[in-house]
């Protein structure tokens, strides 16, 4: 059974079930409080990036400052959890004039969930910016991207879908369809395309961190049917925000190499017109 949460979430929209599910609730001595949800499973425990989301929400919530925004996030997963609470304990490293360190470790009945290493900072206005890219099309490598409404959602056969996809609505755009080969035709471990929650949720560098792992693994294409792909560590850079918070963003995720059991990912998240919003990379087990 799960035991329900204080009602004074720390950082958290609670009118949508993406801020209830993924809220943290202060318990002292740098101790939070978080409740699982088994609508956020996968094959064998929670998705990733639902993990990295909860644990990026307590290390906002101990930062306590909107001017030190989240730059990076890495988190080592080193067993699944089952649903129902556990404990974020949170340290902060150092903090100096423009960067702060922190630490972050979930536990579950005193068993070490996921670690997690955090970067937040301050905005530089006055330093060198500057964005090579040519738009969208120019990013994902495409004569032109479809407008999402164009693009049908991707309807999974229920035996081969998990609970974490309902949290979203996905519109295929690049790369072969998951499970419909065998990898001898060729097909490159690379797809992508539009994405944003299905409920209204404005996209902030939580919702990021969570997007960096909600799209199918690109291995998949690869694949003639399911097979666990367990995160081992996961590292995201946050660059933007987008324009439009509860528009889509452009998903783009390839696995370069895999062996020895493993692969390696990288995505990037995208706003429409090209903006990179946040870049992923994972190292992950290939069962």
């Amino acid at each position: 059974m799960v035991s329900q949460a204080s009602d004074s979430p720390t950082g958290a929209d609670k009118a949508t079930r993406f801020g209830r599910e993924t809220s943290v609730v202060p318990i002292g001595g740098g101790l939070y409080r978080a409740i699982l949800h088994q609508s956020w499973w996968i094959i064998t425990g929670p998705n990733g990036g639902y993990i990295a989301a909860i644990l990026l929400r307590a290390m906002v919530a101990a930062v306590d400052d909107a001017s030190r925004r989240p730059r990076s996030l890495t988190v080592q997963y080193l067993r699944p959890p089952t649903e129902g609470d556990v404990i974020i304990e949170v340290v902060t490293e150092r903090s100096g004039r423009t960067v702060t360190n922190l630490t972050a470790r979930m536990t579950q009945d005193d068993k070490l969930i996921a670690l997690a290493l955090g970067a937040f900072g301050t905005d530089k206005p006055d330093s060198l910016s500057f964005d090579e890219s040519n738009g969208l099309a120019d990013v994902v490598g495409l004569e032109s991207v479809p407008v999402p409404e164009s693009v049908e959602v991707v309807e999974v056969d229920p035996d081969r879908d998990v609970p974490m996809r309902a949290h979203y609505d996905l519109r295929w755009v690049i790369g072969a369809l998951p499970f419909t080969t065998d990898g001898a035709a060729g097909e490159r471990a690379r797809s992508g395309g539009w994405l944003r929650p299905v409920e209204q949720v404005p996209v902030d560098e939580v919702v990021l961190a969570a997007m960096s792992d909600a799209w199918m693994p690109p291995v998949f294409s690869k694949l003639a049917a399911p097979a666990p792909v367990p995160t081992v560590d996961l590292t995201i850079h946050f660059r933007s925000l987008p324009a439009d918070p509860l528009g889509f963003c452009f998903v783009l995720f390839e696995s370069p190499v895999a062996s020895h059991g493993y692969l390696v990912e990288h995505g990037q998240l995208l706003a429409p017109d090209g903006t990179l919003l946040a870049e992923s990379r994972q190292l992950a087990v290939l069962a």
